[in-house]
Order: C-alpha cells, then sequence, then structure tokens
C-alpha cells in the first residue's frame, strides 16, 4: 500500500499534536521536525516508485522448470497466476497469454494429449517437433485465434503455452505470438538440479 502524501499526513499530526499535555521543553526541535519530514517524504517517493516499477517480461518458473519472454507492455494478471504459471494480458485489447506446468499423472504421450486437444477446439492444426513437443493454432469458437505449444518434460509433466488474441487482430497478434512462443524454454525442474549436484558429491564422497 502506497504511504499517503506528506500534505494529506499533516493535518492528521497537527490534530494530534494538539491533544498533547507534554511540556513544551519535550517537543522536538525545528531541524529534528523537518528532518522527520524529509524522511518521511523520501520513504514515500521510494515505495511509490517500488510499486510503478512494471514487473519484468522474463518470467521464470524454477520450481517446474521453465521460463518464457513477455511482449513489452503487458500486465500481470496476479489473480489468474500461480504457483504452477502465469497470465499477462495486453492492457484494453482483449488479447492474453497463459504459461502453466501440469502433472502427468496418466503419463500420456505428447499426441495423446494433442488429440484430446482436437475433441475441445476448433480448426486445430500443428506439427509435432519431435516427440516432446507441438505448435499449432486453433479457435476457440468466440471470435479468438490461439497460438499454442507444448513442451514435455523428462518427468511426463506438461508445459502448455496458449497466446489467445481476437481473430479480427491477427495481423498485429501473429509475429508477436510467434516470437512469445518461441521463447518458452524447458529446463531441469528446481529439485532435479538439486539432486544432480549433490549426486556427484556423494559419488566422489563414497570413493575410496
Amino acid at each position: 500500500m502506497k504511504n499517503a502524501p506528506l500534505a494529506v499526513c499533516l493535518p492528521i499530526l497537527l490534530l494530534a499534536a494538539c491533544g498533547r499535555t507534554e511540556p513544551v521543553a519535550d517537543m522536538p526541535t525545528q531541524e529534528e521536525l523537518a528532518a522527520a519530514a524529509n524522511a518521511a517524504a523520501a520513504n514515500a517517493i521510494a515505495n511509490q516508485q517500488s510499486e510503478d516499477t512494471p514487473d519484468s517480461r522474463n518470467y521464470v518458473n524454477i520450481e517446474h522448470g521453465f521460463s518464457v519472454t513477455l511482449p513489452e507492455g503487458w500486465v500481470r494478471d496476479k489473480g489468474a497466476s500461480n504457483a504452477e504459471g502465469v497470465v499477462y494480458q495486453d492492457p484494453g485489447a482483449g488479447a492474453d497469454v497463459r504459461v502453466f506446468w501440469q502433472k502427468n499423472d496418466d503419463d500420456q504421450t505428447l499426441q495423446q494429449i494433442v488429440e484430446a486437444l482436437n475433441t475441445g477446439a476448433e480448426g486445430v492444426d500443428g506439427d509435432f517437433v519431435g516427440d516432446n513437443e507441438y505448435r499449432g493454432t486453433a479457435n476457440d469458437g468466440e471470435g479468438n485465434n490461439v497460438a499454442i505449444r507444448l513442451l514435455r518434460q523428462p518427468d511426463g509433466s506438461i508445459v502448455t503455452a496458449t497466446f489467445v488474441y481476437p481473430e479480427m487482430l491477427s495481423e498485429q497478434y501473429q509475429a508477436i505470438s510467434e516470437t512469445l512462443l518461441t521463447s518458452l524454454r524447458a529446463f531441469a525442474p528446481k529439485k532435479e538440479a538439486e539432486a544432480s549436484a549433490t549426486t556427484p558429491a556423494a559419488n566422489a564422497s563414497a570413493a575410496p
């Protein structure tokens, strides 16, 4: 929460001071009052600047092992984002991007997941890149195009990135969606990376 401006705080402070019964000798000096006022103003400005700083364009999920670069000027939807992923929106344009990690309890192949996707959207068209990547497009049936990229991680979990934008704005958003989806990267999740780091050390200590 931003600190209230000094001009708002002063009347409140003055009213509080009027009710005091302390001796005049205990009142702070003019120099002390000026120093306190300057400190409060500096603190208010610092807090305001820190809150107005936009989120980084680079989203990195260390726990689940993926990262993506967001378009400049887009705003994070904090209510829709969570530990599994993030949602960013283009203010006022009706476009958004959602990048989330999902556990794959049934150990489905990427082909099986895409088949399920085909039944839930219209006009799905895309290509597999090896066994663990899929890129495609679809229509949500409500006048929006959907660009999709799926990555299957070594443990079977899936990272899904969807870029949704109004069909009438395809010329504006198509290149942006391609750039964003290409920026999606998968890497070793935190637990796996920590395990890999400790294994060589354990082997070294066990060696004769």
